[in-house]
């Protein structure tokens, strides 16, 4: 009776049943999920719950799983529960894969469990992992240097997270269990179930207690040698590490539920606090499938709020992700404060940090941020310009205008506010013009600074022009002189000035037909 209060106690807190729930009951034949199965049908009645066993044979361990399999048939064909079993080849979808077994086991039986709730209309699924386990998971994430949300070890409640792809099997047909319409009942956040949820009623039980219970009701089990096993790391703490911790604290699994019970109410607080902050600093752009973080913003937030908006940011991309560590956090939050421009801190699942002038990007490894919305010039050379005419960039939907003005209006150009625009004096424009990216040893006197002569890359990083497009961004130059940094500057000494003749206009236009497209500035294949 001890143990079936316990539950009652963890499903009332957690608001784990409602009344009319269809569940889900992942069975495996061991002892954890077969008191789970029997405590269930226990406060069947009392929820008028709806109960659908589901076992999956992982196509490993030969004929004991084979046995196994068989067991939980027979076990819930006499108790009356509708039961789903299904076998795929786990060992074959790690080595495509290139998973370890356990995780591939884990991705196979949780995406088996959605599709069966799915079949049969449930919103939640119930799996009988017990308060070691819980301080096994709680141990095995500290080793392994996570963060909060690792330390929390499994929650009571939890939305099904997203898996890897499971492999094709044979399966028998779903039996019909009557109504198939997801049950309605709600998140503790109020927020509707749109994904299964994970229960696990068992979580605060001690692994003893559920044998003790096992015993006193006369239930047989089935024991998978395979938890002998120490080449496994849970099996390694579970029958090396935690005993041995036992002799330093005999309450160690004890404690180590605390400490994730603890954990968990703080990580709640501080992840309401990184919303708040993720949504003042960051913007999510679902075209590109990346983060951009206002690193001024950002860099005066506390610590803890930098790291949690770091981390929601990976999320936010990989929803998948389940082993973003203490260290790989760390690593990009000091490469987002004290990086330069243009270096990167690589994180799981090809996800990397890249430092901006003014913003952190969190976005594919493989991808450079996105291109500009303006005329951009790909693969060096040299492209002769028009003049007067009209010169059409290669892989662009930008031209570039030129016109000889004999009348103009001075205060026009002084107060010309488009950067795509410029106004030269043709008659200080030797020879032909021609389009062209930066060189080297490139100078360049701009207009404004007193005659002083920069170098080309000097003033680009004085615009805040990122790394990755200084070499793509169009220069108009008349053999070796620079004459306008399209888009930012010209040159001081191609300046309209009072005892000008003529006037070189010139203006990027873009393609009525590429409006509205995008960018329409991918790097060519």
């Amino acid at each position: 009776m001890q143990l079936l209060r316990q539950v009652r106690r963890t499903v009332a807190s957690y608001g784990l049943l409602g009344p009319g729930d269809v569940l889900v009951v992942g069975v495996s034949g061991g002892p954890d999920s077969v008191c789970l199965l029997h405590t269930l049908l226990r406060l069947r009645e009392e929820y008028g719950l709806r109960l659908q066993v589901a076992h999956l044979h992982h196509g490993a361990r030969a004929a004991d799983a084979d046995s196994d399999a068989r067991f939980v048939f027979t076990l819930a064909d006499g108790w009356d529960v509708p039961v789903l079993i299904e076998r795929q080849d786990v060992p074959a979808l790690a080595r495509r894969r290139g998973l370890a077994f356990e995780e591939a086991a884990r991705d196979a039986r949780y995406t088996f469990l959605a599709r069966v709730a799915t079949a049969v209309g449930a919103a939640t699924i119930a799996v009988g992992h017990n308060a070691d386990d819980q301080a096994e998971t709680v141990l095995m994430h500290f080793l392994r240097g996570a963060g909060l949300a690792g330390l929390r070890g499994m929650l009571p409640l939890t939305p099904l997270a997203g898996t890897r792809e499971s492999a094709p099997s044979a399966h028998h047909p779903v039996p019909e269990t009557g109504s198939r319409k997801r049950c309605g009942w709600q998140w503790p956040s109020s927020a509707v179930r749109t994904t299964p949820a994970i229960i696990r009623p068992l979580l605060e039980v001690p692994r003893a207690e559920i044998e003790r219970y096992c015993t006193a009701h006369g239930l047989v089990t089935r024991f998978d040698r395979s938890n002998l096993d120490t080449t496994y790391f849970r099996n390694r703490l579970r029958h090396e590490l935690l005993p041995l911790l036992e002799t330093y604290n005999p309450q160690i699994r004890a404690r180590l539920c605390h400490t994730a019970s603890i954990v968990a109410e703080e990580y709640s607080l501080l992840t309401a606090l990184g919303d708040q902050a993720f949504e003042v600093s960051t913007t999510y752009d679902a075209a590109q499938g990346s983060c951009a973080i206002d690193r001024s913003a950002w860099a005066g937030l506390p610590v803890a709020l930098q790291r949690a908006t770091l981390r929601k940011a990976v999320f936010r991309l990989r929803p998948a992700l389940r082993d973003l560590s203490f260290g790989h956090v760390e690593h990009a939050r000091r490469i987002g404060l004290g990086g330069r421009v243009g270096d990167q801190a690589t994180l799981p699942m090809r996800v990397a940090l890249r430092v901006g002038y003014d913003t952190l990007t969190v976005g594919d490894v493989r991808a450079p941020s996105r291109p500009p919305d303006e005329p951009v010039l790909w693969g060096g050379g040299t492209l002769a310009v028009s003049v007067p005419g009209v010169t059409l960039l290669p892989n662009s939907p930008w031209s570039l205008r030129a016109e000889l003005l004999e009348e103009w209006n001075v205060d026009e150009i002084i107060d010309n506010p488009d950067p795509w625009v410029a106004y030269l004096d043709r008659d200080r424009v030797s020879g032909p013009v021609a389009l062209r990216t930066r060189r080297a040893g490139d100078r360049f006197r701009p207009q404004g600074m007193n005659g002083h002569t920069a170098k080309l890359g000097a003033f680009m990083i004085g615009r805040k022009i990122p790394r990755q497009w200084r070499d793509h961004i169009p220069i108009l130059a008349a053999g070796e002189t620079v004459l306008w940094i399209c888009g930012h500057r010209i040159a001081q000494d191609c300046s309209v000035r009072s005892s000008t003749r003529q006037v070189l206009r010139l203006q990027f236009e873009r393609s009525v037909e590429d409006v509205g497209r995008g960018n329409g500035c991918a790097a060519p294949e």
